[in-house]
């Protein structure tokens, strides 16, 4: 069963702080290895492939430092991409003020999204707007709705101002993007100087009921400004995000929605609702319903069934079967077999 402690601090966005080993009063480390056997057979377009794939999905090392009012945190990750370099997922220092408030800089991915950063943060094998095949690809069909995934879109570099008392927490993120999503901005459409706007994230969460969490939020990505002469320019766009979590014993049931608005384009929308069942202390089953607009008229579909054991308290493991089916008969029939090991 994946380590419920991890899942849990991870919906909430902390999940850095867990499981961590000290190495001073002022350093700690945690991580894990995410590896997996998979297997999807697909129907796309009348043409029918099987793609079976073994391996380390990927690694990832943080370091956690505390003195006084100030923390920090880096992120170094392999995510399995084709060169199999490391990268800096997260660096970023944290200020906390003796009032509840906070500021943070540096490199940091959403505060929004049910689905949290990583594997370890996960009840199931892939994510719930992906195709199977494209759990680790950044920018395919899908991706824009998977908000709380850091080895996607959703990270950034910029100021992050909060505050966290009490039944309420809120914070206001100034961002740009990173890598090529800060190209785009610096560069701007045909080679014109563009429009360096921030974009921001805001958002709120609530846990004053018992056993009850919701996270509602929005985030706003500025248009690239173009010169005379050149393409017209690129499009705002808002994504509305709101989720809530309850725990019932041992169940716990849990949904979000998320609206994306594109100037002068359709509005698009997803959902999901998950369940999971802890059987025992080391045996759960999750099982998760999504659906996802790609165009004005197409949507996608998945169901997923993915029980989940604790070999031990580090390492677990997850069985998912997962059946996708997309607007004009394309469907996809997939199986994983998952082990994270975390430390």
């Amino acid at each position: 069963m994946k380590n419920k402690i991890i899942a849990t601090l991870a919906a909430f966005g902390m999940v850095a702080s867990a499981s961590a080993v000290k190495i001073n009063d002022n350093i700690s480390i945690n991580g894990f290895i995410d590896s997996s056997y998979n297997n999807y057979d697909e129907t796309n377009g009348g043409v029918q492939r099987e793609t079976t794939n073994t391996g380390i999905d990927e690694v990832e090392l943080n370091f956690l430092v505390n003195a006084g009012n100030v923390s920090g945190e880096l992120h170094i990750d392999n995510n399995g991409d084709a060169d199999d370099s490391l990268y800096i997922e997260q660096a970023h220092f944290t200020y906390n003020f003796d009032n509840g408030a906070f500021v943070t800089v540096g490199k940091f991915g959403s505060t929004l999204g049910l689905e949290r950063e990583d594997p370890a943060g996960l009840y199931t094998f892939s994510r719930a707007y992906n195709s199977f095949n494209q759990r680790r690809t950044v920018n395919n069909t899908g991706n824009v709705y998977n908000l709380g995934d850091v080895d996607g879109d959703y990270v950034g570099e910029g100021v992050r101002f909060g505050y966290a008392g009490g039944d309420f927490s809120a914070s206001l993120a100034l961002i740009n993007g990173v890598g090529d999503l800060e190209e785009a901005h610096n560069i701007g459409v045909g080679g014109a100087a563009g429009e360096d706007d921030y974009d921001y994230e805001l958002s709120v969460s609530y846990t004053g009921i018992e056993n009850l969490s919701v996270t509602a939020g929005v985030i706003n990505t500025s248009a690239v400004d173009s010169k005379p002469g050149d393409p017209a320019d690129a499009a705002d766009t808002d994504i509305y995000s709101v989720n809530a979590a309850y725990t019932l014993n041992k169940l716990l049931i849990a949904g979000e929605y998320t609206s994306r608005e594109v100037d002068g384009a359709d509005d698009l929308s997803a959902y999901l609702l998950l369940l999971d069942y802890d059987i025992n202390d080391k045996l759960g089953v999750a099982l998760r319903y999504s659906e996802w607009e790609t165009g004005a008229a197409t949507e996608s579909d998945k169901i997923t069934f993915a029980p989940n054991y604790a070999i031990t308290d580090s390492l677990g493991a997850i069985v998912e079967f997962s059946a996708e089916e997309a607007s004009g008969g394309d469907e996809e029939d997939s199986i994983a077999i998952e082990l994270t090991y975390t430390f």
